[in-house]
């Protein structure tokens, strides 16, 4: 009521409030399993491999779409979008708003809570290493924000990336019901290469031009200020740009790989199909008008035709 802002500082006190969260996400990850995931898998009758799938997608789908509109209300709220420059001034952002922090302690608690969701959800052995991976990268990006003070341009970055993976796992879903409709997957190519496009752009903006125009703070660990100083050496940023790009290259040669074997495969079944409709036999041609009855083509009103013969004159 006095126009009082309270910001927030990150602290041991965080893992308690994850830890509380963690329960609620798995309580939450149960209710859309049991009310909505089971109750299309009876209707779809799916195969072991694609019910996996399935129930995986959903709860990305919902999880990516909950992110995406909460990501972007609070980049829009704190004006992040509009001002560019408030990604690097002030750095480091010790100090946080109460919806930044709480979206980064509800990030880094879902991406806990799938740990024991394998287990719940008996993930296939061939399954747990790039489901392993996928958590890995999520917590490693999460938390490197948080507790790098580089939580602005995390948020950024997050919703970029949730944005790409809603629509990827939203085509999986329509695809499992439906294995002729590939166009989501269309959408999802063209939405990949944009928001990439844009992460590496944020990266060279923000690292590259942005942090070295902060001024130089000494080591303190009480104020948060552990990094600020390395962002003014060149050879640590150009260092970080360069792992930066090459990650971002290595992304896209997967993407391109893929796309070309889909294009492929689909070029083969096309191809297939055309092969198998040119082996069936022609059509028998329609004949003149009339009836077949006992092998003699009689017309509509049920006579033989008969020729006229001409009258000589």
């Amino acid at each position: 009521a006095d126009g009082d802002l309270v910001l927030y500082r990150y602290g041991l006190k965080d893992l308690v409030t994850i830890l509380f969260y963690i329960l609620i996400a798995i309580i939450l990850h149960a209710v859309v399993q049991e009310y909505v995931l089971d109750k299309i898998n009876r209707r779809l009758h799916l195969s072991k491999v694609k019910h996996s799938k399935f129930n995986e997608s959903g709860q990305l789908v919902a999880f990516h779409l909950t992110s995406v509109i909460w990501c972007l209300y609070v980049v829009v709220t704190e004006g992040y979008i509009s001002n560019p420059r408030n990604l690097w001034e002030n750095y480091p952002h010790v100090y946080l708003p109460f919806q930044v922090k709480f979206f980064y302690l509800c990030q880094l608690a879902y991406w806990l809570h799938a740990l024991p969701e394998l287990y719940f959800q008996k993930v296939r052995k061939e399954e747990l290493p790039r489901q392993l991976r996928c958590i890995a990268l999520y917590l490693a990006h999460v938390a490197g924000a948080y507790l790098l003070d580089l939580t602005r341009l995390g948020l950024i970055l997050l919703l970029l990336q949730y944005l790409a993976e809603f629509f990827f796992h939203m085509a999986r879903l329509v695809y499992f019901t439906d294995e002729n409709n590939e166009k989501l997957f269309n959408v999802w190519a063209v939405v990949f290469v944009v928001t990439r496009l844009f992460t590496l752009t944020l990266y060279i903006l923000v690292i590259g031009f942005g942090l070295p125009q902060v001024e130089t703070q000494p080591l303190d660990p009480e104020r948060g200020n552990f990094f600020s100083f390395l962002f003014n050496n060149i050879f640590f940023r150009m260092s970080v740009l360069l792992l930066v790009c090459l990650f971002q290259a290595s992304v896209m040669w997967r993407f391109i790989h893929l796309q070309l074997r889909r294009w492929r495969e689909r070029w083969t079944e096309q191809s297939s199909r055309k092969r198998a409709g040119a082996r069936q036999p022609a059509k028998l041609l329609k004949r003149d008008s009339g009836y077949h009855e006992n092998g003699v083509v009689k017309a509509e009103n049920g006579t033989s035709p008969r020729t006229k013969k001409l009258k000589s004159p």
